[in-house]
Protein backbone atom coordinates (compact mmCIF):
# COMPACT_ATOMS: atom_id res chain seq x y z
CA UNK A 1 0.00 0.00 0.00
CA UNK A 2 1.92 2.98 -1.08
CA UNK A 3 1.68 6.32 1.30
CA UNK A 4 -0.54 8.08 -0.82
CA UNK A 5 -3.33 5.39 0.11
CA UNK A 6 -2.21 5.26 3.79
CA UNK A 7 -2.51 8.86 4.18
CA UNK A 8 -6.58 9.50 3.05
CA UNK A 9 -7.38 8.54 6.50
CA UNK A 10 -5.26 10.65 8.45
CA UNK A 11 -6.91 13.50 8.72
CA UNK A 12 -6.21 16.91 10.69
CA UNK A 13 -6.81 20.64 9.83
CA UNK A 14 -4.79 21.54 7.13
CA UNK A 15 -5.66 19.28 4.29
CA UNK A 16 -2.43 20.44 1.89
CA UNK A 17 0.03 19.16 4.77
CA UNK A 18 -1.80 16.10 5.10
CA UNK A 19 -2.21 15.65 0.99
CA UNK A 20 1.04 17.21 -0.04
CA UNK A 21 3.47 17.34 3.29
CA UNK A 22 3.55 21.35 2.33
CA UNK A 23 1.36 23.98 2.46
CA UNK A 24 1.77 25.51 -0.84
CA UNK A 25 0.80 23.10 -3.48
CA UNK A 26 0.90 22.72 -7.45
CA UNK A 27 -1.67 20.83 -8.79
CA UNK A 28 -2.00 19.69 -12.75
CA UNK A 29 -5.66 18.73 -14.53
CA UNK A 30 -5.79 15.97 -16.43
CA UNK A 31 -8.37 16.57 -18.94
CA UNK A 32 -9.59 13.27 -20.52
CA UNK A 33 -10.48 12.68 -24.02
CA UNK A 34 -13.81 12.16 -24.80
CA UNK A 35 -15.15 9.52 -23.19
CA UNK A 36 -17.37 6.59 -24.21
CA UNK A 37 -21.41 8.30 -24.00
CA UNK A 38 -19.82 11.59 -24.11
CA UNK A 39 -21.07 13.43 -27.42
CA UNK A 40 -17.65 13.89 -29.27
CA UNK A 41 -16.47 10.78 -28.64
CA UNK A 42 -15.15 8.91 -32.31
CA UNK A 43 -14.94 5.47 -30.84
CA UNK A 44 -11.55 5.43 -30.08
CA UNK A 45 -10.05 2.96 -28.03
CA UNK A 46 -10.24 3.76 -24.60
CA UNK A 47 -6.71 2.42 -23.97
CA UNK A 48 -5.70 5.39 -25.88
CA UNK A 49 -7.38 7.08 -23.88
CA UNK A 50 -6.07 5.84 -20.47
CA UNK A 51 -2.72 6.61 -22.68
CA UNK A 52 -2.96 10.49 -22.99
CA UNK A 53 -3.74 10.64 -18.96
CA UNK A 54 -1.28 8.88 -18.05
CA UNK A 55 0.90 11.05 -20.16
CA UNK A 56 -0.24 13.96 -19.25
CA UNK A 57 0.25 13.01 -15.63
CA UNK A 58 3.57 12.13 -16.07
CA UNK A 59 4.51 15.17 -17.76
CA UNK A 60 2.86 17.35 -14.42
CA UNK A 61 4.19 15.17 -12.31
CA UNK A 62 7.64 14.89 -13.39
CA UNK A 63 8.02 18.33 -14.01
CA UNK A 64 7.61 18.99 -10.33
CA UNK A 65 4.06 19.07 -9.60
CA UNK A 66 2.86 18.01 -6.34
CA UNK A 67 -0.74 16.11 -7.44
CA UNK A 68 -3.05 15.71 -10.45
CA UNK A 69 -6.68 16.06 -10.86
CA UNK A 70 -8.24 14.42 -13.11
CA UNK A 71 -11.44 15.51 -15.22
CA UNK A 72 -14.02 14.68 -17.80
CA UNK A 73 -13.21 17.60 -19.56
CA UNK A 74 -13.86 15.83 -22.69
CA UNK A 75 -17.22 15.59 -22.32
CA UNK A 76 -18.41 18.46 -23.51
CA UNK A 77 -21.59 19.93 -23.14
CA UNK A 78 -21.13 18.42 -19.87
CA UNK A 79 -24.33 16.79 -18.10
CA UNK A 80 -25.87 17.45 -14.59
CA UNK A 81 -25.06 15.29 -12.03
CA UNK A 82 -28.18 12.73 -12.34
CA UNK A 83 -27.96 12.53 -16.02
CA UNK A 84 -23.98 11.60 -15.78
CA UNK A 85 -23.67 7.88 -17.07
CA UNK A 86 -21.82 5.00 -15.10
CA UNK A 87 -19.73 4.65 -17.89
CA UNK A 88 -18.08 7.21 -16.97
CA UNK A 89 -17.61 6.94 -13.32
CA UNK A 90 -16.06 3.21 -14.27
CA UNK A 91 -13.63 4.43 -17.02
CA UNK A 92 -12.45 7.56 -14.43
CA UNK A 93 -11.69 5.17 -11.74
CA UNK A 94 -9.79 3.08 -14.15
CA UNK A 95 -7.79 5.76 -15.74
CA UNK A 96 -7.39 7.15 -11.99
CA UNK A 97 -5.88 4.24 -10.38
CA UNK A 98 -3.33 3.62 -13.42
CA UNK A 99 -2.25 7.39 -12.56
CA UNK A 100 -1.73 6.68 -8.63
CA UNK A 101 -0.21 3.27 -9.04
CA UNK A 102 2.67 4.08 -11.41
CA UNK A 103 2.91 7.73 -10.21
CA UNK A 104 2.62 7.29 -6.62
CA UNK A 105 1.64 10.64 -6.43
CA UNK A 106 -1.82 12.10 -4.76
CA UNK A 107 -4.27 12.45 -7.23
CA UNK A 108 -7.81 14.10 -7.01
CA UNK A 109 -10.79 13.60 -9.27
CA UNK A 110 -13.50 16.33 -10.68
CA UNK A 111 -16.43 15.01 -12.22
CA UNK A 112 -18.33 17.33 -14.45
CA UNK A 113 -20.17 19.01 -14.08
CA UNK A 114 -20.67 19.25 -10.39
CA UNK A 115 -20.98 15.55 -10.00
CA UNK A 116 -19.75 15.04 -6.35
CA UNK A 117 -21.58 11.46 -5.87
CA UNK A 118 -19.88 10.04 -8.90
CA UNK A 119 -16.45 11.66 -7.71
CA UNK A 120 -16.81 10.57 -4.54
CA UNK A 121 -17.15 6.81 -6.09
CA UNK A 122 -14.04 7.68 -8.23
CA UNK A 123 -12.30 8.58 -5.56
CA UNK A 124 -13.31 5.72 -3.34
CA UNK A 125 -12.19 2.80 -5.66
CA UNK A 126 -8.83 4.90 -6.84
CA UNK A 127 -7.48 5.74 -3.73
CA UNK A 128 -7.98 9.76 -4.41
CA UNK A 129 -6.99 11.65 -1.51
CA UNK A 130 -9.21 14.43 -2.73
CA UNK A 131 -12.68 15.56 -4.82
CA UNK A 132 -13.23 18.97 -6.69
CA UNK A 133 -16.67 20.00 -6.83
CA UNK A 134 -17.62 23.07 -8.39
CA UNK A 135 -20.54 24.31 -6.43
CA UNK A 136 -20.76 22.78 -2.99
CA UNK A 137 -23.58 25.46 -1.61
CA UNK A 138 -26.02 27.27 -2.82
CA UNK A 139 -27.12 27.11 -5.97
CA UNK A 140 -26.44 28.69 -9.77
CA UNK A 141 -27.27 29.13 -12.95
CA UNK A 142 -24.82 27.46 -15.93
CA UNK A 143 -24.19 26.24 -19.14
CA UNK A 144 -25.92 22.85 -17.55
CA UNK A 145 -29.15 25.15 -16.46
CA UNK A 146 -29.60 25.26 -12.76
CA UNK A 147 -26.94 23.68 -10.36
CA UNK A 148 -27.48 23.14 -6.84
CA UNK A 149 -25.00 22.62 -4.36
CA UNK A 150 -24.34 19.30 -3.48
CA UNK A 151 -23.13 19.16 -0.18
CA UNK A 152 -25.90 17.54 1.87
CA UNK A 153 -25.79 14.72 -0.60
CA UNK A 154 -22.06 14.29 -0.95
CA UNK A 155 -21.15 14.46 3.06
CA UNK A 156 -23.90 11.80 3.71
CA UNK A 157 -22.64 9.77 0.60
CA UNK A 158 -19.14 9.71 1.99
CA UNK A 159 -20.21 8.91 5.57
CA UNK A 160 -22.15 5.91 3.90
CA UNK A 161 -18.65 5.24 2.17
CA UNK A 162 -16.68 5.19 5.20
CA UNK A 163 -14.17 7.65 3.13
CA UNK A 164 -14.10 10.45 5.16
CA UNK A 165 -10.81 11.07 4.72
CA UNK A 166 -11.15 12.09 1.09
CA UNK A 167 -11.58 15.78 1.18
CA UNK A 168 -13.42 18.29 -0.05
CA UNK A 169 -11.82 21.23 -2.70
CA UNK A 170 -14.56 23.75 -3.13
CA UNK A 171 -15.16 26.33 -5.61
CA UNK A 172 -16.08 29.65 -4.25
CA UNK A 173 -17.89 31.67 -6.66
CA UNK A 174 -17.28 29.35 -9.31
CA UNK A 175 -16.55 30.32 -12.81
CA UNK A 176 -19.09 29.68 -15.72
CA UNK A 177 -22.05 30.79 -13.79
CA UNK A 178 -24.21 33.52 -13.00
CA UNK A 179 -24.47 33.86 -9.05
CA UNK A 180 -27.56 36.01 -9.52
CA UNK A 181 -29.76 33.51 -7.10
CA UNK A 182 -27.51 34.58 -4.21
CA UNK A 183 -26.48 37.93 -5.53
CA UNK A 184 -28.50 39.43 -2.33
CA UNK A 185 -25.55 38.22 0.07
CA UNK A 186 -21.98 39.01 -0.57
CA UNK A 187 -19.11 36.46 -2.00
CA UNK A 188 -17.90 36.29 1.76
CA UNK A 189 -21.05 34.78 2.91
CA UNK A 190 -21.02 32.47 0.07
CA UNK A 191 -17.31 30.93 0.81
CA UNK A 192 -18.34 31.14 4.46
CA UNK A 193 -21.40 28.53 3.48
CA UNK A 194 -18.12 26.77 2.15
CA UNK A 195 -16.80 26.10 5.28
CA UNK A 196 -20.20 25.56 7.39
CA UNK A 197 -20.43 23.32 5.19
CA UNK A 198 -17.36 21.32 5.99
CA UNK A 199 -14.99 22.20 2.55
CA UNK A 200 -11.07 20.95 3.35
CA UNK A 201 -10.15 23.95 0.53
CA UNK A 202 -11.75 27.12 -1.23
CA UNK A 203 -10.58 27.38 -4.70
CA UNK A 204 -11.32 30.70 -6.43
CA UNK A 205 -11.34 31.62 -10.26
CA UNK A 206 -11.83 33.87 -13.01
CA UNK A 207 -14.94 34.09 -14.93
CA UNK A 208 -13.94 31.11 -17.20
CA UNK A 209 -11.40 29.06 -18.10
CA UNK A 210 -7.65 30.42 -18.45
CA UNK A 211 -9.43 33.66 -17.09
CA UNK A 212 -7.04 35.19 -14.24
CA UNK A 213 -8.94 36.10 -11.17
CA UNK A 214 -8.03 39.14 -9.27
CA UNK A 215 -5.46 39.34 -6.74
CA UNK A 216 -8.03 41.50 -4.45
CA UNK A 217 -10.55 39.22 -5.27
CA UNK A 218 -8.18 36.00 -4.08
CA UNK A 219 -7.37 37.39 -1.26
CA UNK A 220 -11.10 38.47 0.25
CA UNK A 221 -12.15 34.65 -0.32
CA UNK A 222 -9.12 33.58 1.58
CA UNK A 223 -9.06 35.66 4.33
CA UNK A 224 -13.60 34.81 4.57
CA UNK A 225 -12.77 31.27 4.34
CA UNK A 226 -10.10 30.89 6.65
CA UNK A 227 -8.91 27.50 5.19
CA UNK A 228 -6.31 26.90 2.41
CA UNK A 229 -7.09 28.68 -1.03
CA UNK A 230 -6.39 27.98 -4.44
CA UNK A 231 -6.31 29.75 -7.71
CA UNK A 232 -7.97 27.52 -10.27
CA UNK A 233 -8.08 29.40 -13.19
CA UNK A 234 -5.59 31.51 -15.28
CA UNK A 235 -2.35 30.77 -13.76
CA UNK A 236 0.90 31.50 -16.27
CA UNK A 237 4.43 31.56 -15.56
CA UNK A 238 4.17 35.37 -15.42
CA UNK A 239 1.29 35.91 -12.62
CA UNK A 240 2.09 32.45 -10.32
CA UNK A 241 4.79 34.23 -8.32
CA UNK A 242 2.21 36.77 -7.60
CA UNK A 243 -0.85 34.48 -7.14
CA UNK A 244 0.97 32.56 -4.53
CA UNK A 245 2.00 35.57 -2.29
CA UNK A 246 -2.20 35.53 -1.81
CA UNK A 247 -2.85 31.92 -2.17
CA UNK A 248 -1.86 28.60 -0.53
CA UNK A 249 -1.62 26.90 -4.58
CA UNK A 250 -2.74 27.08 -7.58
CA UNK A 251 -4.31 24.81 -10.09
CA UNK A 252 -3.11 25.13 -13.50
CA UNK A 253 -3.82 23.21 -16.72
CA UNK A 254 -4.29 25.55 -20.12
CA UNK A 255 -0.34 27.40 -20.19
CA UNK A 256 0.99 24.05 -19.77
CA UNK A 257 -0.30 22.41 -22.68
CA UNK A 258 0.94 22.64 -26.15
CA UNK A 259 0.21 26.40 -27.57
CA UNK A 260 -1.69 27.12 -24.77
CA UNK A 261 -4.72 25.50 -25.29
CA UNK A 262 -6.43 23.03 -23.14
CA UNK A 263 -7.57 20.52 -25.51
CA UNK A 264 -3.54 19.69 -26.64
CA UNK A 265 -1.55 17.74 -24.33
CA UNK A 266 0.80 18.59 -21.87
CA UNK A 267 4.26 20.15 -22.90
CA UNK A 268 6.37 18.44 -20.43
CA UNK A 269 9.18 21.61 -20.90
CA UNK A 270 6.53 24.10 -19.82
CA UNK A 271 5.68 22.48 -16.93
CA UNK A 272 9.37 22.17 -16.05
CA UNK A 273 9.89 25.81 -16.78
CA UNK A 274 7.06 26.69 -14.58
CA UNK A 275 8.21 24.95 -11.88
CA UNK A 276 11.83 26.50 -11.95
CA UNK A 277 10.17 30.19 -12.14
CA UNK A 278 8.47 29.78 -9.39
CA UNK A 279 11.61 28.12 -7.27
CA UNK A 280 13.51 31.20 -8.19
Amino acid sequence: MSDTTKSIGQVSGDALIDLFGRDKAIIGVVHLAPLPGAPRYDGEAVETIYQRGLDDARAYLGGGCDAVIIENHGDIPFAKPDDIGHETSALMAVVSDRIRRELGRPIGINVLANAAIPALAIATASCAGFVRVNQWANAYVANEGFIEGEAARAMRYRAHLRAKGIRIFADAHVKHGAHAIVSDRPVEEQVKDLVFFDADVVIATGQRTGHAADLGYIGMIRKAAGLPTLVGSGVTPDNVNEILEVADGVIVASSLKYDGVWWNAVEPQRVKDFIAGIRR
